[in-house]
């Protein structure tokens, strides 16, 4: 087997590994960036642990169909590269966005959520959310505001109660006086 061979299916592999790991992934056109740019880029997205590699997009698109994802397809067109987010599908969509925002070179066409196909209107929405810390705090406060509101009204029966006790105490003080 030719090295060329081994080479491509080498890279073939490594897309279809980290597909399949990624949470989430977000293919690009990078066309008119220019290498500080791209290095920008590839440094914010390295901050966030988000992986961005350069493909081709006929070795993607095999290893797109090898698992299932020939609806990837549509996004292989032109100079492509994908964003692999590993730990949080939020992060890639998040940096892509606010870079595309300020260089607006960089096309953001598609990508996938948790295995399934998403079109560049649901990344934005993506982008939009709270980042993962964000949302188990609101959950968390959301679970903890019953039992602190709770604690709150047991705490204030039992002020009552200590306020009768005594009451009673300084009522019977009085009649023994």
């Amino acid at each position: 087997m030719s090295t060329n061979k081994q080479a491509k299916q080498q890279v073939v592999k490594e897309v279809k590994d980290d597909l399949q790991k990624a949470q989430a992934a977000i293919v690009t056109d990078y066309r008119g960036l220019n290498v500080a740019q791209i290095t920008s880029l590839r440094r914010a997205l390295r901050a966030e642990n988000v992986k961005y590699v350069v493909v081709k997009n006929t070795l993607a698109s095999i290893a797109a169909h090898e698992l299932g994802l020939e609806a990837l397809d549509v996004y292989l067109e032109g100079p492509t590269a994908i964003a692999y987010g590993f730990e949080d599908p939020v992060a890639p969509a998040k940096v892509l966005t606010k870079f595309a925002k300020d260089f607006d070179k960089l096309e953001i066409k598609g990508g996938l959520l948790e295995g399934n196909i998403i079109d560049p209107a649901r990344i934005k929405a993506l982008a939009d959310l709270p980042s993962r810390d964000v949302l188990l705090a609101m959950v968390a406060g959301a679970f903890a505001s019953p039992m602190t509101s709770f604690a709150g009204v047991t705490q204030g029966i039992l002020r009552k109660f200590v306020g009768t006790l005594d009451a009673v105490r300084e009522q019977r003080e009085k009649e023994s006086a």
